[in-house]
């Protein structure tokens, strides 16, 4: 496998270190949708669709606030923005073990709003480190690192939540916000190339300017993608909950993270890939055969292995097609819409994928997660069809800071 692409991206000593830091940003907000499920369902009694409906209204405060959040990078910089969503975010949850449900799903959506937005800071990052033709290497890189991640915050959560508590679960997740905040803050890593400046608000592109039918497909895929992975978890955690063997869901999740780790590497490396819709299409059509195998655990483990190949390469072709379709100037504000759509995925996957497990089994919540995607995208590609390829140039890559 031809790695030379990671070598040059990894070049630069300035690369390496950004993904750390975005990794531990990282780390809590993995962490976030299995504790607080396992919160409220085991500590506060409730069901999985309560559970969801919690989940649902933090990500979809994300959702609201990322193009906003995005908007203020550009213009203010970094420091300012993740100053006021790490102390949110710390705050956020380490009281929340202590609130009632009404008063935890009451505060959900002004604490999604102020999540520390680790992913749109990545990928920022990324795009002015690295020229635009290692950008597939780069952000399937960034994919590697939110699946490891993935391996560390959830199964931390799910260790601490079961061995100990769901309260010292979720502290620690409020510790661990405040400490990678604190971190990113004082490493302060670029977000725009030098010779960026700031705009106004008045001087900014208008949004129908470029927020045409592909950007708005690529930005549907990424919620459909979502929706898939988020229902998969979920109907994984139900799966083993059905079969008292919850405490190997953490060995579930870790061998998805190294399949999607795996397929992120060879798509990156690869000289030619598959189109962001083609492996969007994968991670649902392979998820739906899951329902027949959900137990033992270690063969619906296995069962997960080839949708999670094309989970990671998913998320970093909508990365680089982002990249490419949205002008220098307003990166933020596109990064922004990426995340959010990223949290809408997020957010309609719990409840319905938890609704329809509440009413049947875990089983029934794969199907429900790959159907759900095909129906999103497909969405997605009657609306790119609005816009012919040629309509969509490519700007000019931003001056790297190397």
């Amino acid at each position: 496998m031809p790695l030379q692409q990671y070598r040059y991206v990894l070049a630069n000593h300035r690369v390496p270190t950004s993904l750390l830091l975005t990794f531990l940003a990282r780390v809590p907000m993995t962490a976030m949708g299995v504790t607080l499920t396992l919160h409220v369902v085991s500590t506060l009694g409730m069901g999985y669709g309560a559970a969801g409906l919690v989940g649902m209204m933090t990500t979809l405060g994300t959702a609201l606030a990322a193009p906003y959040l995005g908007r203020m990078f550009d213009r203010h910089g970094l420091r300012p923005v993740i100053a006021a969503c790490t102390a949110a975010s710390a705050t956020y949850w380490i009281s929340a073990p202590h609130l009632a449900y009404g008063a935890l799903l009451a505060l959900a959506l002004p604490a999604g709003m102020l999540a520390v937005p680790a992913s749109s800071v990545a990928r920022q990052i990324l795009a002015v480190l690295v020229p635009f033709q290692r950008r597939r290497a780069a952000y399937s890189l960034d994919s590697i690192s939110a699946e490891m991640s993935f391996m560390l915050g959830p199964a931390a959560g799910i260790l601490l939540a079961t061995q100990l508590s769901s309260t010292i679960a979720l502290t620690a997740i409020g510790t661990c916000y405040g400490l990678a905040g604190t971190a990113l803050y004082l490493a302060n890593p670029p977000i725009r190339a030098s010779d960026t400046v700031p705009l106004r608000k008045a001087e900014r592109p208008p949004l129908r300017s470029w927020l045409r039918p592909r950007l708005v497909r690529t930005l549907l895929i990424a919620v459909g993608a979502l929706f898939v992975l988020v229902g998969t978890e979920l109907a994984a955690l139900a799966a083993l909950r059905e079969q008292g063997q919850v405490a190997w869901t953490s060995a579930v999740i870790v061998v998805m993270c190294l399949a999607s780790l795996v397929g992120g590497l060879t798509h990156g490396a690869a000289r030619r890939s598959l189109s962001q819709p083609s492996l969007m299409a994968l991670l649902a059509v392979l998820v739906i055969p899951v329902a027949l195998v959900t137990e033992p655990w270690w063969l619906l483990a296995l069962a997960l292995i080839p949708t999670n190949l094309a989970c990671a390469p998913t998320l970093a072709a909508g990365t680089e097609l982002v990249s490419k379709l949205a002008p220098a100037e307003v990166r933020g504000e596109a990064m922004g819409l990426l995340d959010a759509s990223t949290r809408v995925g997020l957010a309609i996957g719990s409840p319905v994928v938890g609704f329809v497990i509440d009413h049947s089994s875990g089983a029934w919540g794969f199907v429900t997660a790959g159907a759900g995607g095909l129906v999103i995208m497909a969405v997605a590609l009657v609306i790119g069809r609005l816009e012919p390829e040629r309509a969509a140039a490519e700007p000019a890559p931003a001056t790297t800071a190397a």
